[in-house]
């Protein structure tokens, strides 16, 4: 009876030691893709194109759709919201000017670039997952929920924008300086000192 213990135990040490090295290489993965932003969107776009030929060849999974679709609709209002809500809460630390006489300070974000994209693609790879498993195609009427999710995009965006018009700030970097660099200075009198 003692030697089950000890068999148990050391059958799971090597299946331990497998999952930690498998969790590296894709943590070390995962690392690497971080500054390579726009070929991270064009796997999750294609990703999500995937699901949708597959949920549009299945006639089926739309509630499975509905939920990833609301997930996304709460992660993009994280990722376009201030880290501090000047409406919710008064901080002492770095918060977004209301007058054109404040400082600029920068816009952080509550959900950053990277979570964003790692979350929307773990949810449409569990997504896709789920549409092997029959149990999840839920009978429904699809025209209804896709309206109600259009419904509920539209009043969210809506609210949205009124708070970023209300507190003067914008969550991308459209528009603002980057630093480019020192330029040469131009000598006027053509003398150069050699």
């Amino acid at each position: 009876m003692e030697g089950n213990g000890g068999d148990d135990a050391s059958a799971a040490a090597p299946l331990n030691q497998w999952r930690h090295d498998a969790w590296k290489i894709f943590q070390f993965y995962l690392d690497k893709s971080t500054p390579h932003a726009v070929y991270r969107w064009i796997g999750t776009f294609v990703l999500a194109c995937l699901y949708a030929l597959r949920v549009f060849y299945l006639q089926g999974f739309y509630i499975i759709s509905y939920g990833v679709g609301i997930y996304v609709l709460n992660l993009l209002i994280g990722f376009l919201s201030p880290l501090v809500d000047p409406e919710l809460e008064p901080s002492d630390g770095p918060s977004l000017p209301t007058k054109g006489s404040d400082e600029f300070k920068p816009f952080i974000r509550r959900l950053p670039e990277f979570k964003f994209w790692y979350a929307i693609t773990k949810a449409f790879c569990i997504a896709f997952v789920l549409t092997f498993f029959s149990m999840f195609d839920v009978p429904v009427f699809w025209p209804i929920l896709l309206f109600y999710w259009v419904v509920l995009f539209f009043l969210t965006m809506r609210r949205q924008i009124a708070h970023m018009i209300k507190y003067k700030y914008l969550p991308f970097n459209i528009g603002k300086q980057k630093y480019g660099g020192k330029k040469p200075a131009a000598s006027s009198s053509g003398f150069r000192g050699d």
